[in-house]
């Protein structure tokens, strides 16, 4: 059974920057993506990035481009990512999941292993 549980989250003033963790337990496949999504208050679920295997690719939505990172440590036990430039508007509920295989990458149906949620407020 997989499991994941995220840290990381807090609040902060615009401009500044946070970094996420989750922590992976249970073994997800040779062939996977992990991501991070994130739920505004009174919206949808989206993603916001992953990072799926066979060739390492990592996928960003077009409203964090240059400002988040995300990254895993070399066992891949760990998945991060490092927040910059936070905007109040990044203010949500950030969620770490993991699929085995491939889709979608911004799809929460692509997902089967979810983490609690941590919360980031981002206040102007």
């Amino acid at each position: 059974q997989v499991q994941l549980v995220e840290s990381g989250g807090g609040s902060v003033q615009a401009g500044g920057s946070l970094r996420l963790s989750c922590a992976f337990s249970g073994y997800i496949g040779d062939e996977y993506c992990v991501a991070w999504f994130r739920q505004p208050p009174g919206k949808e679920r989206e993603g916001v990035a992953a990072i799926c295997t066979g060739g390492s690719r990592t996928l960003y939505a077009e409203s964090v481009k240059g400002r988040f990172t995300i990254s895993q440590d070399n066992a891949k036990i760990t998945l991060y990512m490092q927040m910059n430039s936070l905007k109040p508007e990044d203010t949500a509920i950030y969620y770490c999941a993991g699929a085995r295989g491939f889709g979608a990458w911004n799809l929460t149906k692509t997902y089967a292993y979810w983490g609690q949620g941590t919360q980031v407020t981002v206040s102007s």
